[in-house]
């Protein structure tokens, strides 16, 4: 099987939908011999952040001299990136080999798995072949029923920032999505929580009663800022002094309270990690299209803000760095979010929009989307797509201006490419 005969098979048809369960995944682990008993986790799930978390992690764990899986998703250039060992993802060579392998068990399903499940189970054989002393596995949607929950209990289980997402899928209410993010806590666990969503919180708190698991909350109270800019940032936690992410958004010092936390849960179960190790992996941690700066002359920023939650933490950045500013923003959605709300924290920011349909079937028209925005009175462009949107942008603002791309990470690979030598 060649890497274009794997991402079709992958992609194929046969697999399509989201059908929330375990069954399939279990079933097509248990054919596979149960790759994922012979490996470690942390396991993330959360509404954002869960990324940055997750690469923090990786990064941190690998400076120690771990061989370090991590598992995420959507990708942002290019497939490969969803399953990575030590910061370098999957060669197209061993997708194919391991996609191969795969392939007979899964078609000889009665009920097949869906795409995701596929790809969950193809991870954990390639963490496997590559002798992983643990994997950071990032959920997909949910928890409870999220296929990567097939894993016994991890060695911490991480929750990241809350927001109302995915309502159609897990509940109408915060306390709905939090006990099917909650659902990764499991009997005796550790579980490091972000905190500051009551609702939530409360979910949490006796989901770890029931389950025999230690709960553990980072102190926001605890962080002290430092310098600021668009290289990333410093900041002070508890007895952590100057340390240093190469992440610009604000909301990334809160997202690094919660990994330092679950490095102390990681070291009281025996992992050797120094304090040298721990600075060294943050500040050499690498996160695609979150608060990213493409360009200089003018500023040009890619986010992957997609829901209020994620969209309210990008606009304070912006406004920390750029004080009385106005932004020139490059907008694409999904119409299934939470649009208006979207549009509410941005508009009140904004010099102008250009808006783009991202390429993914559940994205609204860009002229749709210039639509709603003109009537909340704001001037809107719509074009045809990302590069042209981003040329148009770029004009807009000048060399003194600031462009942000957000809306979407599913137009974040597309914005990157603009901006990549040919």
């Amino acid at each position: 099987m060649t890497y274009e005969e794997a991402l079709s098979f992958i992609h194929s048809v046969d697999w399509k939908g989201s059908r929330l369960g375990l069954e399939r995944t279990q079933e097509l682990l248990g054919m596979l011999r149960n790759p994922e008993k012979k490996l470690k986790f942390i396991h993330i799930a959360g509404t954002n952040g869960k990324g940055s978390t997750a690469a923090m992690l990786s990064s941190i764990l690998t400076e120690a001299g771990f061989c370090t899986g991590l598992y995420t998703s959507p990708f942002i250039n290019k497939f490969n990136e969803r399953m990575q060992v030590n910061g370098e993802m999957i060669s197209d060579a061993e997708l194919a080999e391991t996609a191969a392998y795969i392939r007979p068990y899964a078609v000889g399903m009665s009920d097949a798995p869906t795409e995701f499940e596929l790809i969950t189970a193809l991870a954990m054989v390639y963490f496997v072949r590559r002798k992983c002393d643990i994997v950071v596995l990032e959920t997909g949607m949910g928890g409870a029923l999220d296929s990567t929950n097939v894993i016994d209990v991890p060695e911490a289980a991480v929750i990241t920032a809350m927001g109302l997402d995915h309502v159609a899928e897990l509940g109408p209410t915060m306390a709905d999505i939090a006990r099917a993010k909650a659902g990764i806590i499991k009997p005796g666990g550790s579980v490091v929580a972000y905190g500051e969503n009551p609702e939530a919180d409360r979910v949490f708190e006796q989901v770890c009663k029931e389950q025999g698991a230690a709960l553990t909350k980072p102190d926001f109270n605890a962080i002290v800022p430092g310098e600021f800019d668009l290289e990333g940032q410093s900041f002070s936690y508890k007895n952590w002094s100057d340390l240093r992410i190469p992440l610009a958004g604000r909301y990334q010092m809160n997202n690094a309270a919660v990994v330092l936390e679950t490095v102390e849960v990681l070291r009281g179960k025996g992992w050797h990690i120094s304090d040298s190790e721990v600075r060294k992996g943050l500040a050499v941690t690498r996160w695609p299209a979150r608060f990213e700066v493409l360009q200089r002359d003018p500023v040009f920023i890619v986010d992957g803000g997609h829901n209020p939650h994620g969209i309210s933490a990008t606009a304070s950045s912006l406004q920390s760095l750029f004080p009385d500013k106005k932004f020139i923003f490059l907008t694409g959605v999904m119409a299934d979010k939470d649009v208006e709300s979207i549009l509410g924290l941005i508009v009140p920011l904004a010099e102008q929009f250009f808006t783009v349909r991202p390429n993914n079937p559940r994205a609204m028209q860009a002229e749709e989307l210039a639509s709603r925005i003109r009537k909340m009175g704001a001037q809107a462009t719509p074009c045809g797509d990302v590069r042209n949107g981003v040329g148009q942008a770029v004009r807009a603002a000048g060399k003194d201006g600031v462009v942000c791309a957000l809306g979407s990470l599913y137009m974040s690979g597309d914005v990157r490419d603009c901006f990549t030598a040919s």
